[in-house]
């Protein structure tokens, strides 16, 4: 494994101060791995990514995903231990390559998510260390002699003002770079050239290094894939490749397997909390079922599963499903085909399985046949019905129209986390990532502004 030598405090150090190094993954460590930390330290990384994925997605500015990048990692990668906290830097990309290396659409994924975090973590470090990253990388540019600075300073600096900002002293080091190799910069107005070349600032560089990044990175993933498909899927498979195969699709939120708080829902609640605070996955199926008194079992599980997570006890839910079923197929006949598996979800019956809620990835990858109305409405429906939908919920037009957006863009949880700020007038940083944390958001804001209401009446009693 090739890494900087060189010792600093860091942008992305852990709260005491200590100093990290900026692996720049050419070799695969030779460490051994415990197989919990195999997993977690990929789940953790994972996080990472997602966060990244959605500030892009969201449109962040880039100082707002320096400040992201910076707090995720930190919220995800850090260790007490300064050795421990690079080998688990270390470990978890070695791991997702492996995870993200066996088919195309993952190694897309892949690339795309650790070339944005190789830019933005190299944006934090210190002036010195990205100049030691420029040597490490042997790109065969050198910077720009004081004198030559100094004859081009004003043209610089206009090019710099042109983009918004200043040209300062710490600003000074610019590299000599043929103009054909930097075209985004080019395209954008971002560079000066003189006489076929482009003086690209430290800044800039980034743009350079992620370009070698991503071809070494991609070429790695190529060489990952063999082995994987050779050798390592047969020899691993009662061990590591369970968990290789599953990584790509794991949640990685909070368990809603029982309620928060043992909070419980009643059944003469439900209504209103459904038009409240239900995501639309879940509105949609909560009013099919009230319309159509009837669901398949694919609507049955997110719903009922769905259900349990946010309180509704076994007993409620067994009087719920059959005071709607039962106004087309007999009582006995619920009794017989249905209740089971209700009691099943609520792990009565069966193998006695605690099952969880759907998360928002296994709602959209559900592929909901005729007549059935599971599945994420953001991704099944047609914009003319998802627009009634919204506007249904209490979305406005503009707000509509930027969540069509999101949806032509295939960015559906971003949608249902756009359509939740809508509805709540609130911002909703982490983004929607399960139904039930629409859920339970949503009736912590709502909750929340009626304590503040009655707040203010008994002030405005106390002073009559």
């Amino acid at each position: 494994m090739e890494i900087v030598g060189s010792r600093r405090r860091s942008s992305l150090s852990s709260a005491d101060g200590a100093v990290s190094t900026f692996p720049l993954y050419r070799v695969a460590p030779e460490l051994e791995v415990r197989l919990e930390d195999f997993e977690l330290y990929a789940v953790h990384r994972l996080r990472v990514h997602k966060g990244i994925s959605d500030g892009l997605s969201r449109g962040k500015k880039p100082n707002e995903m320096e400040d992201l990048v910076k707090k995720l990692w930190k919220a995800n990668m850090s260790h007490p231990d300064e050795t421990q906290a690079v080998n688990k830097d270390i470990i978890s990309h070695f791991v997702l390559r492996l995870v993200f290396c066996r088919e195309e659409e993952l190694r897309r994924r892949f690339l795309s998510m650790e070339t944005a975090l190789f830019q933005y973590r190299f944006l934090l470090e210190t002036p010195e260390v990205q100049r030691a990253l420029l040597t490490e990388f042997d790109l065969p540019y050198k910077a720009v002699s004081p004198s030559e600075y100094e004859s081009v300073k004003d043209k610089l600096s206009q090019v710099v003002r042109s983009t918004g900002q200043s040209l300062s002293s710490a600003d000074s080091i610019f590299y000599k770079v043929p103009f054909e190799e930097v075209p985004n910069l080019v395209g954008d107005r971002k560079v000066f050239i003189h006489k076929g070349y482009a003086y690209v600032a430290m800044n800039q560089v980034v743009h350079l290094l992620m370009t070698q990044y991503r071809s070494h990175l991609s070429k790695a993933l190529v060489l990952t894939n063999r082995k994987w498909t050779s050798m390592i899927k047969e020899q691993e498979k009662d061990r590591l490749t369970p968990i290789v195969e599953a990584l790509p699709s794991t949640y990685l939120g909070p368990d809603y397997s029982q309620p928060k708080e043992f909070v419980e829902l009643s059944l003469t609640d439900i209504d209103q909390v459904a038009k409240s605070s239900f995501p639309l996955c879940m509105r949609h199926l909560f009013d099919k079922l009230r319309e159509d008194h009837h669901l398949k079992y694919g609507g049955r599980m997110q719903l009922g599963l769905f259900f349990k997570g946010i309180g509704l006890k076994l007993e409620d839910a067994l009087a719920f499903w059959k005071s709607e079923f039962t106004r087309k197929v007999s009582a006995e006949r619920f009794d017989k085909e249905y209740a089971y598996s209700i009691r099943h979800s609520y792990g009565k019956e069966g193998k006695r399985a605690d099952y969880s809620p759907y998360s928002c990835h296994k709602v959209i990858s559900s592929t909901p046949g005729v007549g059935e109305h599971h599945g994420c409405p953001y991704r099944q429906f047609s914009e003319e019905n998802l627009r009634a939908a919204l506007c249904n919920m209490g979305v406005g037009n503009r707000a509509s129209e930027e969540i069509l957006g999101k949806v032509r863009n295939r960015h559906y949880q971003l949608a249902c986390t756009l359509t939740f700020e809508a509805i709540h007038g609130v911002s909703c940083d982490e983004g929607i990532n399960h139904p039930n944390q629409y859920y339970n958001d949503s009736k912590k804001i709502l909750e929340s502004r009626v304590i503040i209401s009655l707040k203010a009446s008994l002030i405005l009693l106390n002073s009559i």
